[in-house]
């Protein structure tokens, strides 16, 4: 959500300041807790740099995922296209 003098400056603009819905911040926090579960808590690195690197190739389009039944995100939208 955007302050008041944000939400003026974005109208002036004639951008739309929408209100996420609260589902939108479930999903995130779902994401980010299972980077955390999964990734995070698990490991170390000896640099941010390395860190950095398996975030970025944490979420990759070929992994499985339960919550599409089994199916990768890449296969999930073919058959859903």
């Amino acid at each position: 959500m955007a302050g008041p003098r944000m939400t003026e400056e974005l109208q002036e603009l004639n951008l739309n300041v929408g209100h996420s819905h609260y589902y939108d911040n479930s999903m995130v926090e779902t994401f980010f807790k299972s980077i955390k579960a999964e990734l995070i808590w698990r490991n170390r690195w000896d640099t941010r740099r390395q860190a950095e690197g398996a975030i970025f190739q944490f979420y990759d389009p070929r992994r499985r995922h339960s919550s599409l039944g089994g199916k990768s995100p890449l296969a999930f939208e073919r058959k859903a296209a």
